[in-house]
């Protein structure tokens, strides 16, 4: 299964050795469990061990924040923190905070020495690659790590505390342009929306967050997203440039539908802001911790036939509304799900049409949720999802959800498949 890019930007890393422990998301809880690859959601969650309070309080209690921040940062943990690394194992928390307080020092005394340090001490392995990180308000980070970044003045140094350990962290400047990347495109003002557009990913082996299996070289993973950019303007068919060229998992078992990106919708900035630039069939490639981002504007797609053309056709009616929905795949659109992957086109719309009338003569959606919806996270549980205008949800899954009145039950497309929404608050 091809997973989407808003997924991947997200939680991608947390399927990686190398990953950085930071994400603070809903979904890293998921692809952790079914990985098991040692990646954690922290939260705000506190070691096990109490800790001493080495916390930057003058910078933390400071009220101006930058928008955007690039830093590094040396991780040390103690027994019983959420880090794996093999040094913090018997480690107590007074010898990781007096170690802490020393490379402090260190790095107060030489700020340039941050890479050394890194290299020397830090728990984190997505810092040993020695790329900053780029840390924003909405960044999947958990809280106390985005707190102390986004305060820090360029070259500062500042420590704080988060379940993984202590985090002695330095500002550092934004690294330059990558001479590849499409710059002129990123130079325009971007538009409102909505955008619709296709991509592909090309990694490279010492990416910061590097794909597992990839083995290419920066050199060669340039070119071949330059050919591919190449090829979709003369072009290519994109969706044949996908399933020969992409690195992200799945990317070859089914055909890409266009994804939609509005200027207000909560969606990864590698996503929107080359998205909201592009021209309607330009193509451009722009670099992603994960790799080369290769993309291309699309006319927007016809709407499918069982979408609720005249409940989208209305002006929103709510600017928050609860809702609970059904997920329906087939062959060319799906999940995970096998049911959905194995599903004719004829089987859906039978089921489709099926299960709206059940909800509309008053059955309640909960036991259809567990019976039949391939969404992962909400199927078993019967869990609704709180929609607001910019909730990091899909923009047509958005669309349809705030135009529903309370209990009205209506349908829309998606790249998972179909979703049979019903709004309960």
């Amino acid at each position: 299964m091809r997973i989407s890019l808003v997924a991947f930007l997200l939680l991608a890393a947390a399927c990686q050795q190398g990953k950085s422990k930071l994400d603070d998301t809903p979904a890293a809880k998921t692809t952790t469990a079914s990985t098991g690859s040692g990646a954690h959601n922290a939260g705000s969650a506190t070691p096990a061990e109490p800790a001493e309070d080495l916390d930057s309080k003058d910078i933390l209690a400071r009220t101006d924040t930058a928008s955007s921040v690039y830093v590094k940062h040396v991780l040390i943990g103690w027994k019983g923190t959420a880090g794996k690394d093999p040094r913090s194992k018997d480690r107590s928390n007074a010898d990781a905070a007096q170690l802490a307080r020393d490379v402090e020092s260190k790095l107060k005394a030489n700020p340039d020495s941050i890479d050394d340090l890194v290299k020397q001490y830090s728990e984190d392995p997505g810092s040993l690659k020695g790329e900053p990180y780029n840390v924003k308000a909405d960044t999947p980070f958990v809280p106390e790590f985005k707190n102390l970044a986004l305060r820090l003045k360029e070259k500062e140094i500042g420590v704080v505390k988060t379940a993984f350990g202590y985090h002695v962290m330095e500002r550092v400047a934004a690294p330059p342009p990558d001479p590849m990347e499409s710059a002129a495109i990123l130079a325009r003002p971007a538009e409102e929306g909505p955008a619709y557009i296709q991509y592909l990913v090309v990694g490279w082996k010492d990416a910061p967050q590097a794909i597992r299996g990839v083995t290419r070289s920066k050199a060669e993973a340039d070119k071949l997203a330059k050919d591919t950019v190449d090829k979709a303007m003369a072009g290519g068919d994109f969706d044949k440039l996908i399933a020969d060229t992409s690195d992200i998992p799945g990317a070859k078992d089914k055909k890409e539908v266009p994804v939609e990106i509005q200027g207000k919708g909560r969606m990864p900035d590698e996503l929107k802001t080359p998205a909201l630039r592009l021209k309607l069939n330009e193509a451009g490639m722009f670099k992603t911790g994960f790799g080369w981002l290769v993309m291309k504007r699309v006319a927007p797609p016809p709407p499918d036939s069982l979408e609720s053309a005249d409940i989208l056709k209305r002006d929103p009616v709510t600017q928050k509304a609860k809702v609970k929905h059904i997920l329906l795949g087939w062959t060319e659109v799906h999940a995970e799900d096998p049911r959905g992957k194995k599903r004719t086109r004829a089987e859906l719309e039978t089921l489709v049409k099926d299960t709206v009338a059940k909800l509309q003569k008053g059955e309640k959606i909960e036991p259809l949720m567990a019976s039949l919806s391939e969404d992962p996270g909400s199927a078993k549980d019967g869990k609704g999802y709180d929609v607001t205008p910019d909730a990091g949800l899909g923009e047509p899954f958005k669309n349809l959800s705030l135009r529903l009145k309370v209990n009205e039950v209506g349908v829309v497309k998606t790249e998972f498949g179909i979703h049979i929404i019903q709004r309960v608050e």
